[in-house]
């Protein structure tokens, strides 16, 4: 594959320079500096939270917003920088904790509503449900992220070339990444052959389950000592007992994940309204690839919980608002995983007002995870400035042969995740958009000309009814 790669770039590089010995007109690349804020909120539902091992409430928020800086060096490079902040709220993260609300422990920290009672510390008596948020500190994070991008092309704008870096951060993960491309312009700029490289390099700082942390921290004694201290365990029957000992549990050694990703596309315009493209992509990752905070239930162990023993018996129910089940392990998954998306998109111009979009993607990795995606779009141009564009997407997908739900993987077995997202579905995805254009910049912000306004609108559904909206607002900034 190496060799096949290495062959391309030498074939893609000498073919574009041989077309770049005697350039008529050179146009800049970029006329002046662009800006652009970027803005979403997304809000979903459902009913199979992996935090909670398959089961429980799925709602999350999340705003984010990025400001896009474009500018250029000189008539042929331009520096692009990223600057992104996303902030969410997640009743299925802040499970982490489940009891964190009500005073789970003595010595737990000083989240807890602890009581003091002859110099003692008292717990009052702790409960959760996976069908609510806890008020612990996992129910919001931040993401900061940053990504820097140079380009340059030659003097007959038939080869162009670019690396990037990137950095992100939240509570619990770091990403640091680089990668670069090469693009060559042939046929009059009617065919398009590219070559994209990337790499991430991350590292995890694990957080695990309350009663798994505090058991690693412990030991077997645990249920005496540190958060769960004074706190009853109830067993399937309702009654205190101390039997519960995840002893199928063990800590993470190795916390990176190293991602790695070619891919080559080819885009032809086949006529004055038809164009297509096609691409093909190779990933690889390495390392730690589930989720620490992921819950396992096994079905050849006993359950025990924390909380109010008349909601036990209906724990998978809506209804239950005061009882929270003990984890057996986390999610274990391979260190490896091999992905292929192969897809195309095919474009054409109907008349002045309609444009026709599609795209299609097939994707498979060594998970035996296959799907597949398509989505249509139809601009309409209402005017030289308006273009509305309704949009629909399809996707569907074969499960992990690692997967089972809600407390169905056996303690035999060497992998095992209960997230949905893993999992065998259908979606659907409904959306439009409205676009706004003024290539004149007439309406203007300090230094700044109005170039372009684009609003969009998503509703998603798939058939685990998880639901969720998102919408987009961009604006684009040219300085004048």
């Amino acid at each position: 594959m190496k060799i096949k790669i290495l062959s391309f770039f030498i074939l893609l590089t000498t073919a574009a320079f041989a077309q770049d010995k005697d350039p008529v007109f050179k146009k800049r690349v970029l006329e002046s500096t662009e800006v652009d804020f970027l803005t979403s909120y997304y809000d979903q539902n459902g009913s199979r939270s992996a935090v909670s091992g398959g089961v429980g409430s799925e709602k999350l928020t999340d705003v984010a917003s990025n400001i896009v800086v474009a500018m250029p060096l000189n008539d042929d490079d331009v520096l692009t920088i990223d600057l992104g902040i996303s902030a969410y709220s997640s009743a299925s993260s802040s499970n982490i904790n489940p009891f964190n609300s009500t005073g789970a422990s003595a010595g737990g920290g000083g989240d807890d509503d602890d009581r003091v009672a002859g110099g003692k510390v008292v717990a009052l008596g702790p409960s959760g449900t996976p069908w609510q948020a806890s008020s612990g500190a996992s129910r919001s994070d931040q993401l900061v992220s940053v990504v820097a991008n140079y380009g340059h092309s030659s003097d007959s704008r038939n080869f162009i070339w670019n690396t990037d870096v990137s950095f992100s951060n939240e509570y619990d993960y770091t990403s640091v990444g680089f990668g670069g491309g090469i693009a060559g312009l042939f046929n009059e700029k009617n065919t398009e052959l590219s070559l994209k490289v990337n790499a991430y390099l991350d590292q995890w700082r694990p957080i695990y389950p309350t009663e798994l942390h505090e058991y690693s921290k412990y030991g077997s004694n645990f249920l005496n000592q540190g958060y769960f201290n004074g706190v009853t365990v109830l067993d399937q029957n309702g009654q205190s007992t101390a039997n519960y000992l995840p002893s199928a549990f063990q800590t993470i050694n190795a916390v990176n994940r190293n991602s790695f990703s070619a891919s080559i596309g080819f885009s032809q315009v086949l006529s004055k309204k038809l164009q297509v493209s096609v691409f093909f992509d190779v990933l690889q990752q390495q390392g730690l690839l589930s989720s620490p905070y992921h819950r396992i239930y096994l079905a050849d162990k006993a359950n025990f919980y924390i909380g109010q023993a008349q909601y036990i018996n209906n724990y998978e129910s809506t209804s239950n608002a005061g009882v929270y089940k003990l984890a057996d392990d986390i999610e274990r998954l391979p260190d490896s995983r091999f992905k292929l998306p192969i897809g195309a998109r095919l474009n054409y111009y109907i008349n002045e007002h309609f444009l026709l979009r599609t795209y299609y993607r097939f994707y498979s990795d060594n998970w035996n995870i296959q799907s597949h995606t398509a989505t249509i779009e139809l601009p309409v141009k209402l005017s030289d400035k308006f273009t509305v564009f309704p949009m629909y997407r399809y996707y569907t997908q074969i499960a992990s042969k690692y997967y089972a739900p809600y407390e169905t993987h056996l303690s035999t077995e060497k992998f095992y995740t209960s997230d949905a997202d893993l999992a065998t579905f259908d979606a659907n995805q409904y959306g439009f958009g409205i676009n706004y254009t003024d290539i004149f910049t007439a309406s203007k912000v300090w230094k700044f000309g109005l170039k372009n306004i684009d609003f969009r609108f998503n509703h998603y559904e798939r058939s685990d009814n998880l639901k969720a909206n998102i919408a987009t607002i961009g604006f684009k900034f040219v300085m004048q």
